[in-house]
């Protein structure tokens, strides 16, 4: 191999094109870098394809437990009696579907504290120990649960694949199999899912990343359906809430899976000068391209306690060689420090972290406060020509018309 004259060929293109760039504008720069991180992971299949994606039917959300949770019985059909610690000692019946704390899903390190719980208990609790509090990452389908009003989400977006977004080249043998892999653990078709939905009454678009499908890694699905959720918050005037819970980009996509990150930013920059509000909620994980991109940029930022807040996880830093103070990244560390950008405002500037830390089981409630104060703060910007009125709506009323 040549190296050398490699090395050369690359030092010519690159000078070749610094001179072009040194004789353009920045902020026709700065657009047209714009168009090719919109353009990213979009075919154009004509004019019918753009209309389907935005008229498909929704999906009303049907709650199942996650593939991956391992499921015990009573093979004996004897009754089984829990450990007192947990409730009063409740009686099961034989052959009722348990979870065993520690060993939630094959191959559990079995940290929890042993007790069995009633699966449908474990369900209600959002994948909780309630005898010793430990948390199971949850899926997109338990942040549904969790945040929005009984059957008010429909799915938006759901029939997108990367086999629309891809051409057909790139789509290799393995990639195909790991992606049916994926389906397989998860309730949906990709690692985003949009959708709009009620909280407490007030209507929002919500992005939610399934950490159950790829670990809610980003890919030119996530990022399309990302942008297509923020053009919908646009249009109704919404606010658009996410809850990120990702390891990162998905490599099998390579350097576009890492645009993603741009594209996500851009679309998000959209909606902040549209006034439109944007909620980001940190679930654990919130790790890799994800919290250095869309995820940081909330107007209010929550998160549940002991989520991981980071780029690269403690874990991988450890075996580079880097010490990590763990406590310090988790939600309750951080929203300690976020505290400290209110009192060096020249510093920081507007940024501002963690605003709260809210239990699962209280998501919804915390949600909707600032839902509501949106609404009466736009309630009197309603007589400004062209803002549309945002008011809390009775259960099931939303349409599905755009």
């Amino acid at each position: 191999m040549d190296a050398d004259g490699l090395a050369e060929n690359i030092g010519l293109y690159l000078e070749k094109t610094i001179k072009d760039l040194m004789r353009r504008r920045l902020d026709k720069l700065m657009e047209k870098r714009l168009e090719t991180a919109e353009e990213l992971g979009v075919i154009d299949r004509g004019k019918f394809f753009e209309i389907k994606r935005f008229i498909e039917r929704p999906l009303k959300h049907l709650y199942k437990p996650p593939a991956q949770l391992k499921i015990i019985s009573d093979p004996s059909g004897a009754t089984i009696h829990l450990d007192d610690s947990y409730g009063d000692g409740t009686l099961v019946e034989p052959g009722q579907p348990l979870v065993r704390c520690g060993q939630e899903v094959e191959g559990a390190k079995g940290d929890g504290c042993g007790t069995l719980i009633p699966l449908e208990d474990y369900i209600k609790n959002f994948q909780i120990c309630p005898n010793c509090g430990k948390r199971h990452v949850l899926d997109a389908a338990g942040w549904i649960s969790a945040l929005a009003d009984p059957g008010s989400f429909h799915e938006l977006f759901r029939n997108m694949t990367v086999f629309d977004l891809l051409p057909e080249e790139d789509l290799h043998g393995y990639y195909r199999e790991f992606l049916d892999k994926q389906k397989k653990r998860s309730s949906f078709n990709e690692s985003l899912v949009t959708a709009h939905a009620t909280i407490h009454g007030y209507p929002a678009v919500l992005a939610l990343s399934d950490f159950a499908f790829a670990g809610g890694s980003m890919g030119v699905v996530f990022g399309e359906k990302f942008r297509l959720a923020v053009e919908y918050s646009r249009r109704k005037g919404w606010p658009l809430i996410s809850v990120c819970c990702s390891g990162g980009a998905r490599l099998y996509e390579g350097i576009v899976a890492l645009m993603q990150m741009y594209k996500t930013v851009a679309s998000l920059e959209r909606l902040k000068r549209s006034g439109v509000p944007y909620i980001s909620i940190l679930a654990d994980p919130a790790t890799g391209g994800a919290i250095a991109s869309y995820a940081a940029l909330g107007d209010v930022c929550l998160a549940e306690p002991g989520a991981l807040v980071i780029f690269t996880g403690p874990r991988v830093m450890k075996a580079r060689g880097f010490e990590v103070q763990e406590e310090a990244v988790r939600s309750e560390g951080l929203v300690q420090t976020s505290g400290e950008t209110y009192r060096q405002e020249d510093y920081y500037g507007d940024i501002r972290g963690i605003q709260e830390v809210v239990p699962r089981d209280g998501m919804r409630r915390a949600v909707a406060r600032y839902l509501e104060f949106y609404a009466r703060v736009r309630t009197g910007e309603t007589k400004k020509k062209g803002v549309r009125p945002y008011r809390r709506r009775p259960q099931n009323s939303l349409d599905n018309s755009d």
